[in-house]
């Protein structure tokens, strides 16, 4: 097994469909294989083995794909990065995966330098289409090739004038790579960063069988996808939720992956329309900015069929309203980077709205107490993974992985609850929970009342320090354009639709929230 042999598939059986698109460039699923398979002949030559990591930094071009399957054609691990990190940020990384190559984007290329320097780590920059003339200028300075003959040209043209592999210059001939290396299920085929929230951020040891079973399912079993579909790429692709639900499924299907180079409404509705994107995979705060963007009622979205929502619970309103505007059915899951990312997601034909929707095939999920127990349906608890979704573990962190999965099941530091029938509801994170006279508040309920108010766009509420042992709870709201709400209406239009305990303290009107590059809004890093 290996993740790759999903693009090898592909290329096989939809040679001349369009893999990837970005602006006005394509790029065919045999385009893609061979861009990979040269990716994989640089890395062969340079001595990269299996097991040992290779980490990339590049925002949604068209070189993050054929990098991103190279290194897994020669077995290496993939560990993507997010490329707006500082330098002290890359130094931890680098220093904690121990990689043997990082590929940089020319904006990050600064940022990495010092850092890569003293983690002993090399650096190949690739510029925008020219991924091969890096690899080929990286290999000639490095004494893994001649200098003789030309670099090889880049290729994103219709298949007739491509070229093949054997064909091309003097660096791809020589560094040919034709078989992809096998690998267990349970081999380590990428690590990805968590945020940082609770602590340093830890790397989630994502196995090949994680990898290839969630995104069969994405894209079989959730989304129905066919070589006719047309996937947005607007999420970051160093991001679980980027790579599984757009870029893997959208591979496994044979299906067309519309790149956005940013997570910016305008340039997604751009996207929407001139490659007629059938599926919209984006996170709560992308479904708020496109409701609200002034020329949705004018833009062309009728090409979209269906929109997946994770990275944090979608506010009903925001789903109800979106469906409303779009005629385009929102079908909300649940995940972590720590299971792939998906646990749990609605259907087309089997949701409920306000639900996560039921665990996926042959994941296991519950909703346990303190002591690790099943608490009754409809009561709230943690929510507890079993499946073959589930991480092997924290690179390199067997405390934390201990502690992580004691017994078997992830446990994921989220509440929920779970009904009869199998529909779980996400409520709130643990670490976001405010404890007030002895009551537990969610803020995530105070938070769905502040969204039906018509001239809120976000809301966070937070627990906040007093002088007294009794945190005070504080909502922080962003207005639509072209609204004004003062703090005072909107305290009083919460609080006479929430329990005297959940009554927010203060309401604060703000310009922004902080928000992380897949767009979720970050409350650990709000200040008072």
């Amino acid at each position: 097994m290996n993740l790759a042999d999903n693009l090898e598939r592909a290329s096989r059986f939809h040679a001349r469909t369009p893999a990837l698109v970005l602006g006005d460039e394509v790029v065919t699923y045999r385009e893609l294989d061979r861009q990979s398979r040269g990716v994989a002949g640089f890395l062969a030559v340079y001595g990269v083995r299996p097991g040992e990591r290779v980490a990339l930094m590049l925002p949604n071009t068209l070189e993050f794909a054929p990098l991103y399957y190279g290194i897994l054609r020669v077995g290496a691990i993939v560990v993507p990065l997010d490329p707006h990190l500082t330098d002290r940020d890359v130094a931890y990384y680098l220093t904690d995966c121990r990689p043997r190559l990082l590929f940089v984007w020319p904006s990050s290329a600064a940022a990495c330098a010092d850092a890569a320097r003293t983690a002993a780590v090399d650096v190949v920059v690739v510029p925008a289409g020219g991924l091969a003339s890096a690899l080929h200028a990286h290999a000639s300075r490095n004494g893994h090739l001649s200098t003789e003959g030309p670099a090889p040209h880049e290729d994103t043209a219709p298949l007739e004038d491509t070229a093949p592999l054997e064909d091309t210059a003097s660096f791809e001939d020589t560094a040919s790579f034709e078989d992809t290396v096998p690998r267990d299920p349970d081999d380590t085929a990428a690590i990805l960063y968590t945020s940082g929230a609770t602590g340093p951020p830890k790397g989630a040891e994502l196995t090949h069988g994680n990898l290839v079973r969630n995104a069969e399912l994405v894209a079989q079993d959730l989304l129905e996808l066919s070589t006719d579909d047309v996937v947005l790429g607007a999420l970051p692709l160093f991001h679980s939720f980027g790579q599984t639900a757009a870029l893997h499924a959208a591979v496994r299907a044979g299906s067309c992956l519309a790149l956005v180079s940013r997570l910016d409404a305008s340039d997604v509705l751009a996207a929407v329309r001139n490659h007629r994107v059938t599926v919209l995979p984006a996170v709560p705060t992308l479904y708020v900015a496109l409701l609200t963007h002034p020329h949705r009622d004018h833009a062309d979205t009728r090409s979209l069929r269906v929109g997946t929502s994770g990275g944090s619970a979608l506010p009903v309103e925001v789903l109800l309203a979106f469906e409303r505007t779009f005629g385009c059915v929102v079908l909300e899951g649940y995940g972590l980077s720590e299971t792939s990312p998906v646990a749990a997601c609605n259907r087309v034909d089997r949701r409920r709205v306000g639900s996560v929707g039921p665990p996926l095939p042959g994941v296991d999920l519950r909703i346990v107490d303190d002591r690790g127990n099943d608490v009754d349906a409809g009561e709230l608890g943690e929510i507890a993974v079993r499946g073959h979704n589930v991480m092997k573990g924290y690179w390199n962190r067997p405390a934390e992985t201990a502690a992580a999965i004691p017994d078997g099941w992830l446990r994921t530091g989220d509440v929920g609850r779970r009904d009869e029938d199998g529909f779980v509801y996400l409520v709130d994170r643990t670490s976001d929970l405010i404890v007030r006279d002895g009551r537990t508040v969610y803020p995530r309920e105070i938070e769905e009342v502040f969204y039906e108010h018509p001239a809120v766009l976000e809301a966070a509420v937070v627990g906040a320090p007093s002088g007294d042992t009794t945190p005070e709870i504080v909502a922080l709201v962003t207005l639509r354009p072209g609204q004004w709400a003062g703090s005072d209406e909107l305290r009083t239009y919460v609080t006479g639709k929430v329990a005297a305990h959940q009554r927010p303290t203060a309401v604060h009107v703000v310009d922004r929230l902080p928000t992380s590059p897949t767009g979720k809004i970050l409350k650990h890093a709000i200040t008072f």
